[in-house]
């Protein structure tokens, strides 16, 4: 009897011991991350260059998001855990089903505007009906266009959408190929200060915030880490605002762009905001919407407004470390 009851003891201990290593393994699967780094969100590069977060033992497999689309579709397909898109983007990704939330802003950018090639006849909004317009649909610039073009009393059916990634509706542009293009720094400014493109329409309120957006699953299984990101973008900031010169080398260094192109992509990216999301963005997101219905990039305006409703989770903001 005695021998049986200090069996049934052992096992027990075998048992919970089995269960200690599962437990403290799954911690360590949770120090795995998947991120993205992009050229329009300066605090992911500073991130990843500083390995902010392999410093606080993450294992980071960083991937490249040549554009808000980009970030969703890694966001979709899990290849991303955490993404950096337009605040745009985000909401017509959420309402078309992708399970993301808003859990940080990175800064409040004018990243976009209207340009056409530096000898175009082109002088207004309304020149642009019935002619080329480069755009990659889905992102911020898409969705700038849509409202530049309701200003002159235009909707996208006025003109010719060529839907081209950034970069290459940048070279379109240049070609010739297209009349116009809806652009996104740093191609933006490259081509205005290299090649002597012209800003034909530009406004700073119709630029919606960069956000960093989580996947539901991943904010309800491993809150641990978004923290862990959301507290890294946070001293990649403080570092970002007292060292500008050091911040516009690594842009220029990663996007291969030069010190005056990165510079003055910086100069319209402010980085001194709170990044906790809330009002602020759901104002700028509350005025895209209905463009964004009307457009068929949201099924319909119920979806849409469900989607803003539950986009934003500011608790990680709100709790990073000071």
């Amino acid at each position: 009897m005695k021998r049986h009851w200090l069996t049934t003891v052992v096992l027990s201990c075998l048992i919970a011991t089995v269960a200690a290593c599962s437990s403290n393994s799954g911690q360590t699967a949770s120090k795995e991350v998947h991120l993205d780094y992009a050229y329009y969100n300066p605090l992911s590069l500073v991130v990843r260059d500083q390995q902010l977060l392999e410093k606080n033992g993450y294992q980071v497999s960083w991937v490249l998001s040549a554009g808000s689309n980009k970030a969703n579709e890694g966001l979709r397909s899990n290849a991303l855990d955490l993404g950096s898109t337009a605040g745009s983007a985000a909401l017509v990704a959420r309402a078309n089903g992708a399970p993301i939330k808003i859990v940080d802003v990175y800064s409040k950018p004018e990243w976009t505007a209207l340009v056409v090639a530096k000898n175009s006849p082109i002088t207004s909004v309304a020149d642009l009906k019935g002619k080329k317009i480069a755009v990659t649909k889905g992102t911020d610039p898409y969705f700038f266009l849509l409202q530049s073009l309701a200003t002159a009393g235009l909707t996208p059916a006025d003109v010719e959408i060529v839907n081209l990634q950034h970069a290459d509706g940048k070279t379109a542009l240049e070609r010739g190929d297209v009349d116009a293009w809806s652009g996104l720094d740093p191609f933006l400014a490259q081509t205005v200060l290299e090649q002597g493109s012209r800003i034909l329409y530009r406004n700073p309120d119709f630029n919606s915030f960069g956000v960093l957006n989580a996947r539901e699953d991943v904010i309800a299984n491993n809150p641990a880490t978004v923290q862990a990101v959301v507290d890294a973008y946070e001293q990649a900031r403080t570092w970002a605002k007292g060292h500008p010169d050091e911040l516009a080398a690594l842009l220029a260094r990663e996007a291969k762009v030069s010190p005056a192109v990165a510079k003055d992509e910086l100069a319209r990216t402010d980085l001194q905001i709170d990044p906790t999301p809330g009002p602020a963005q759901i104002a700028v997101l509350t005025k895209i919407l209905p463009l964004a219905v009307s457009d068929n990039d949201i099924k319909s305006q119920d979806a849409g407004q469900k989607a803003l409703d539950t986009i934003v989770e500011p608790k990680f903001a709100q709790q990073r470390a000071q």
